[in-house]
């Protein structure tokens, strides 16, 4: 184990034994899925706060959204619950499954396979769940 490894370990085991003492009930509180617990923007909202609306001319919400999935993978797909999210909100701003398999392809070049191959999981189970939902 790594000195990093053994001081985030003790960092958490000393947040449960403080959580315990100050609620019992949380000693057995499992993280949730904060991909799940984020909401999903509605497309006209993610224009409007992040896309053409005030920049017109400029990228719109998809582009950008693609910008950052690719910015996420080529940094070596570590951030699961950040790349869900924005998998889920490029599909609401417009994106194919198909374009976005193709924006985390391409960043195998710069994050690597197993990076991409992560990404790609991630993506995976996000469209099939959007599929579902649809």
């Amino acid at each position: 184990m790594t000195d990093f490894n053994a001081l985030f370990q003790s960092m958490m085991e000393q947040s449960q034994d403080m959580a315990k003492s100050m609620n019992p009930a949380l000693e057995k509180f499992q993280m949730p899925d904060f991909a799940a617990m984020m909401p999903t923007m509605p497309k006209e909202f993610m224009e409007m706060s992040f896309g053409k609306t005030f920049n017109p001319g400029g990228l719109d919400a998809k582009t950008r959204l693609f910008v950052t999935l690719a910015a996420l993978v080529a940094q070596g797909a570590q951030l699961d619950d950040q790349i869900k999210v924005t998998v889920r909100h490029a599909l609401e701003a417009g994106a194919t499954p198909q374009e976005i398999a193709e924006v985390i392809g391409q960043m195998s070049v710069f994050g690597g396979v197993p990076a991409m191959t992560q990404a790609m999981q991630l993506a995976q189970a996000v469209i099939a769940e959007h599929e579902e939902g649809s």
